[in-house]
């Protein structure tokens, strides 16, 4: 959404833009923001790509994530809470981008296969599904801009036992709602927003205990009674988890709070990120242009905080190297700018 309106501002300046084509798998844009109550994979057999659920609140202020030139009393026509809920903001971001008129650009329901690069003509070749329709297609691009975000697919760890636990274990992914959880001892394994997060609704919503197990640090809180934090699991064996620290408990569910995966299926491997959720992503210049082939952009890649600025500022970035207004350094000055830039973090 970023991207294209970004290219759409260009345009109403009257300058020359080039053709866009935007793939969008589901059936709505938003990301992250457009919940479905689905898990697993959606109504065409695909990966589900949000993490939403049902009760999210902004867990950061609106007056941080406000787009500066679109204000939240401009789209609602009055002033609203500072942590507004999920459908607010889906509201506010969809309102923004409707706005701009970029719309027409997405083809919805359509899930890029693979993308080929052929050196010789410097095109890419996409392969697509049009998911409704049931047929494939290819198309030629000049340039390639992946803005899927990365956290969409689970990280998964595996833990010593636990296979013998008998209720249920699933990822921070695929929770839609903490009423499940009323009267059940429930593990929250991670130590980050989502462990916070989902631990503090499942309380609210009646858990009977709520414990966070945490690899570094504990967040250190001050914790209503029921909730509580211990050091990273060692072991299951049945229902109890026993703890680094040589302390154990009985839990009825486990929520795996462990973040995500990049994960590119429709790119080759060469073209992938292959990095830790970080602030400076290997293989990425300025966080965005991929080193190997800067035909390739990536916008929300890393550590993110106040995403919808920072979209917004990738995508003006990567217009501008498309357009001819910004000249890329040669390889290795790009290469050492992206080392100095990381080292200094």
């Amino acid at each position: 959404m970023a991207a294209l309106r970004a290219f759409k501002s260009a345009e109403s300046r009257g300058e020359q833009v080039p053709d866009i084509v935007c793939y969008e798998k589901q059936d709505d844009w938003g990301g992250q923001w457009n919940f479905t109550w689905r898990t697993g994979t959606d109504h065409y057999g695909e990966p589900v790509h949000s993490s939403m659920y049902r009760n999210l609140w902004s867990n950061g202020p609106k007056e941080a994530l406000e787009f500066a030139e679109y204000t939240f009393d401009e789209h609602f026509g009055r002033p609203i809470s500072s942590y507004p809920p999920r459908e607010v903001l889906w509201d506010y971001i969809d309102g923004r981008a409707t706005q701009s008129g970029v719309k027409d650009s997405v083809l919805f329901a359509h899930a890029v296969r693979w993308t080929e690069y052929d050196e010789a003509t410097g095109t890419f070749t996409l392969t697509v599904d049009d998911l409704k329709n049931k047929r494939s297609l290819t198309e030629e691009f000049d340039e390639v801009i992946v803005a899927t975000g990365h956290f969409a697919f689970p990280n998964v760890p595996d833990f010593d036992g636990i296979e013998t636990f008998p209720g249920e274990v699933i990822h921070a992914h695929e929770f839609r709602g903490a009423e499940r959880f009323a009267g059940q001892r429930l593990l929250l394994i991670g130590g980050s927003y989502s462990a916070e997060d989902i631990g503090i609704q499942s309380h609210k919503m009646g858990a009977r205990q709520v414990t966070m197990s945490y690899r570094s640090a504990p967040q250190g809180f001050a914790w209503p009674d029921g909730v509580d934090e211990v050091p990273q699991v060692a072991s299951f064996d049945g229902s109890t988890a026993t703890f680094v620290d040589g302390t154990s408990r009985e839990f009825d569910a486990v929520i795996l709070c462990t973040g995500y995966l990049h994960h590119y299926p429709f790119l080759p491997h060469e073209s992938q990120i292959d990095s830790p959720n970080n602030l400076y992503p290997e293989g990425l210049y300025r966080g965005v242009t991929w080193q190997k082939n800067p035909k390739i952009h990536y916008l929300g890649a890393q550590d993110q905080w106040f995403t919808f600025n920072m979209f917004d500022a990738q995508a003006w970035f990567v217009r501008d190297v498309i357009l001819g207004r910004i000249e890329l350094p040669d390889p290795q000055a790009r290469q050492g700018e992206h080392r100095r830039l990381a080292g200094d973090l």
